[in-house]
């Protein structure tokens, strides 16, 4: 009798000694979260035996990396609309500044109207492009453009897109230069979407290359190549980036998301882009889906 009195008070106390050292161990956890500040990357340990303690830590220890990871996010996320609207209002106040300016002169100049509101029409119409880019884009990403691809006459868009820009084209005194295998050719796409992807890859050329613009094609992939003006190269790696100008000073015009559309477009139509430099070239492929049935 004695005997199994003083086993069961061993047992007894053995477990009140690891109770104790369970609500200890609690304790200490509590403190060390209490103490230690969100951003730290901190993780709890447990020096108690048993499976139970060991889950316990591990499931808090995961639920303390998801926080972090949802803060990092939400700080680039922060970071990342700050940049957007700083670049948004640079871009949207320079034409409408610029508009604002000649107002102010055809008070003064009014023998000068013509001149002054046809500059004025210019800046209003920049600032339109600028605007219809960021709606564009804007639905893009949030998925509430769809576009109904199928295969598609890969030339008369472009010819029209060409056409569209004739006068810029003579004003900077440039004819583009077409190399193409056939002009039957045909690709995976949308035809409108396609024709907005070649109207932002000629403008940015007109606007930031330096010479004639080259397009050619074959086999579902159409280049367009131009030359680069002296001065800061582009990173190809970052060219389809959103707001991505190689010049910090953002002096070219555009809002930076011509050949962000581009890419959005390529791959809503389940194609690809990139770019790469070759010497002072910047040549720009577009690679299509190979849906199409060759001829």
């Amino acid at each position: 009798m004695l005997p199994a009195l003083i086993l069961s008070l061993a047992a007894l106390g053995i477990a009140l000694l690891r109770l104790w050292a369970y609500r200890a161990q609690l304790l200490d956890m509590a403190r060390v979260l209490e103490e230690t500040p969100p951003e730290s990357n901190l993780c709890l340990t447990v020096r108690m035996s048993g499976a139970a303690p060991r889950r316990l830590c591990q499931a808090v220890n995961k639920r303390l990396e998801e926080g972090r990871q949802l803060r990092q996010e939400i700080q680039k996320r922060e970071q990342e609309l700050k940049y957007t609207m700083a670049c948004i209002s640079h871009d949207i106040r320079t034409p409408l500044a610029g508009a604002m300016g000649y107002l102010q002169l055809l008070e003064a100049e009014p023998e000068r109207s013509a001149e002054y509101l046809g500059i004025v029409g210019e800046r209003l119409k920049e600032l339109e492009e600028l605007l219809e880019e960021l709606f564009l884009y804007t639905r893009l990403q949030g998925g509430s453009l769809p576009l109904e691809c199928g295969e598609t006459a890969a030339l008369p868009p472009l010819w029209d897109a060409l056409a569209e820009f004739y006068p810029q084209f003579e004003a900077a005194g440039v004819e583009p230069e077409l190399r193409f295998d056939r002009e039957d050719m045909k690709v995976w796409a949308n035809s409108e979407a396609l024709g907005r992807v070649y109207r932002n890859l000629i403008a940015n050329a007109l606007r930031h290359g330096g010479g004639a613009l080259a397009v050619s094609g074959q086999d579902g992939e159409i280049f367009f190549s131009n030359a680069l003006l002296p001065g800061p190269r582009p990173n190809p790696e970052h060219l389809f980036d959103r707001f991505y100008q190689s010049s910090p000073a953002r002096a070219k015009g555009g809002a930076g998301l011509g050949l962000s559309i581009v890419r959005e477009l390529q791959e809503r139509m389940g194609g690809q882009v990139s770019a790469q430099i070759t010497g002072d070239i910047l040549e720009i492929k577009l690679s299509f889906r190979d849906d199409v049935v060759p001829f």
